[in-house]
């Protein structure tokens, strides 16, 4: 499983851990992804994700799922939560 937010798109980047003498070895950042189940009101289900904390903080922001997934960019979405997206949009009309 990629650690990728199915929100955002965070992915891990790289670095260096840097010591006390300035010596430089790679390492990762690595996105803090938390597995959570979020509700649509407008399709009355749950539905499983694995997203990032800030992103989950968004969501609250926002009101909810519904609310995220309409203010949301496509390009930056899963393919599942794209299908979401479009589900939602079809039972909000």
């Amino acid at each position: 499983m990629a650690r990728v937010c199915e929100f955002t798109g965070k992915r891990p980047i790289t670095g260096n851990n840097v010591s006390h003498a300035k010596n430089r070895t790679k390492r990762r950042f690595l996105p803090n992804l938390c597995n959570v189940s979020l509700e649509s009101e407008a399709l009355k289900r749950t539905f499983k994700f694995r997203i990032s904390a800030n992103a989950l903080r968004t969501v609250d922001h926002r009101g909810g799922l519904d609310g995220f997934m309409s203010k949301a960019k496509d390009s930056e979405l899963s393919p599942a939560a794209l299908k979401v997206k479009k589900d939602i949009q079809k039972a909000s009309v």
